[in-house]
């Protein structure tokens, strides 16, 4: 329909649809129903019938029309008022075609796929408008619309995509549309491989349906079994059996394989997508794949939430895991506001379980070497860290402050936590400072400097930048105290200056905690023992992020 609505059809007006496929017969319909003449062209006698039946004339290639001469005839002479390409092609010819047979400033809209090499001489002699439809009409491909719902007002985008499909619906119900002379063919659900062979093999073929034979009940299961996973025997108790809520490129690559190597018992995991469940579950040995997160959270067999989903709602099923006895590991960051904070901060102090958030640098192991050497030293401690952290579009979910909470907040903590980590002592001031606006630079909050104060007189900076170069290492930490220096480079080398006993420290490959962080979590739920973080730094940190975002937001 947005192609009908870019031609911009009048009553009376003629045009021609250049091939009749499944959209182009719809096109023709449209057509007619905006009270238009219609000349249908095709080499398919078979689908130019059912044009014709459609109120079209028709022009048939493979008997030798010329469409030109078809469509000059069509028009009375005088040039057909416009043009909608619904042909599949590679070939420029049905754009050549088109321009030939427009009158002067006629209008051509592409709404199929074409060889675009256009003759200048055929679109400038007759001042031609062509146009590229974009499927659906206005709000396509705009996440604002298509995801977050923000609708525009109607005074200015009458025919948004939502309205477009309103408008079809509305002729569809008052037969103006007729679909069911479209379907060609049926199949049952277990014949699907029968249909896409159809679909790629007979040309006759226009819509094809899939049918189901079972109850609509019994196909919404939410939950299955996965026929791969193997039954573990009965765990003794206080063994971490773990659902999943989330799987997605870290959750999947990183955090499912720390726990499998950790000896935990993959329970179920919960995507939006139950087909992504499946799929992970298969892979992971998981028992059940359910696409009902709360399933997971009230499985009275599931003792260990482990969250990583969207940053917007880990803190929600954080405290709702909380709430029902289970023990949490989330992804960073813990939450995205402070009122989330107080929410998830309450629920574990009710629960008496174990919460853990996914800062794993503080389990690096030169990260804990640096630890082991400056907690030998009584001064205070100067930190410079920084994280090249590379741009990301201003449009990706991450730099969305209500769904990503921005990357301060989504990325930069995890260097409070170190920071707070090495320094051993309470965050007592929060100051950030961004990037000045202007220029290429759409985002400023990822372009900043965040300053903090702790209790025992020791300061540092976290400079995360992304508009470094991608060449130049993605993270570097300093440390200077007591006349020493502490360098750790990309979690691959750690060098010491000055310091006593200790020079350097190399990797051969890069280690940042992430299999060290979950086994020590796993270890605590299994033992009773103190977390590895103290549920008081964790708030501590998930508060500082947020006042340093605050901060820069305010400066705009």
């Amino acid at each position: 329909l947005q192609g009908i609505r870019l031609a911009a059809p009048t009553l009376g007006e003629c045009f021609v649809v250049s091939g009749v496929g499944l959209i182009g017969l719809l096109t023709v319909q449209l057509l007619r129903a905006h009270g238009c003449r219609v000349l249908a062209i095709d080499f398919d006698a078979g689908k130019l019938e059912l044009a014709r039946s459609f109120g079209a004339e028709i022009c048939n290639l493979s008997a030798g029309e010329d469409p030109v001469s078809a469509g000059n005839t069509f028009s009375r002479g005088i040039g057909v008022d416009g043009v909608i390409v619904t042909a599949s092609t590679k070939s420029s010819e049905p754009m050549s075609q088109a321009a030939r047979m427009c009158r002067k400033r006629g209008r051509i809209v592409l709404v199929g796929v074409t060889g675009l090499t256009l003759n200048r001489s055929e679109f400038y002699e007759k001042e031609l408008t062509f146009q590229v439809s974009c499927s659906y009409g206005p709000g396509r491909y705009d996440p604002a619309y298509e995801t977050n719902g923000l609708d525009y007002p109607v005074g200015f985008v009458r025919w948004t995509e939502q309205r477009n499909f309103e408008a079809v619906l509305d002729m569809m119900a008052d037969g103006r549309i007729q679909v069911d002379r479209l379907i060609t063919h049926r199949f049952g659900l277990d014949e699907a491989p029968d249909a896409y062979q159809t679909l790629a093999s007979d040309r006759q073929a226009l819509g094809i349906l899939l049918t189901y034979q079972h109850d609509v009940d019994s196909r919404h299961a939410n939950t299955v079994q996965l026929k791969s996973a193997v039954r573990a025997p009965s765990q003794p108790a206080g063994k971490p059996i773990v659902g999943f809520i989330g799987a997605g490129n870290y959750g999947s690559r990183v955090l499912i394989p720390a726990f499998q190597a950790s000896g935990a018992v993959l329970h179920t995991i919960a995507t939006a997508s139950g087909t992504g469940g499946v799929v992970h579950g298969e892979r992971s040995n998981f028992r059940n794949a359910t696409s009902d997160a709360m399933q997971v959270i009230s499985d009275p067999e599931i003792n260990l939430v482990a969250i990583a989903t969207r940053h917007d709602s880990h803190a929600r099923f954080t405290a709702a895991a909380l709430d029902a006895g289970k023990h949490v590991f989330v992804e960073k960051p813990l939450a995205l506001t402070v009122d989330e904070i107080d929410t998830v901060e309450a629920a574990h102090a009710s629960s008496g379980k174990l919460l853990m958030v996914g800062f794993n640098r503080r389990f690096a192991p030169q990260v804990r070497t640096m630890k082991r050497l400056l907690d030998a030293v009584s001064e205070p401690k100067s930190f410079i860290m920084v994280m090249n952290a590379g741009a990301i579009p201003a449009d990706h979910w991450t730099q969305d402050r209500a769904i990503g909470g921005g990357r301060i907040i989504g990325e930069a903590c995890h260097h409070i936590d170190l920071m707070r980590f090495l320094a051993g002592s309470e965050i007592v001031s929060v100051f950030a400072r961004s990037i000045g606006a202007g220029g290429s630079a759409a985002v400023t909050e990822d372009k900043a400097v965040i300053t903090l104060g702790f209790a025992n007189g020791s300061f540092g900076t976290v400079h995360y930048l992304a508009n470094g170069a991608s060449s130049f290492p993605k993270e570097r930490v300093e440390v200077f105290t007591a006349g020493r220096t502490l360098q750790l480079d990309n979690f691959l080398t750690l060098r010491g200056y000055n310091w006593p006993g200790f020079r350097r420290q190399a990797l051969w490959r890069q280690d940042k905690g992430q299999t060290d962080c979950v086994a020590e979590f796993l270890r605590a739920v299994e033992t009773g023992a103190e977390p590895p973080i103290a549920a008081n730094e964790l708030f501590e940190v998930a508060r500082a992020a947020i006042d340093a975002s605050q901060q820069l937001q305010a400066q705009g």
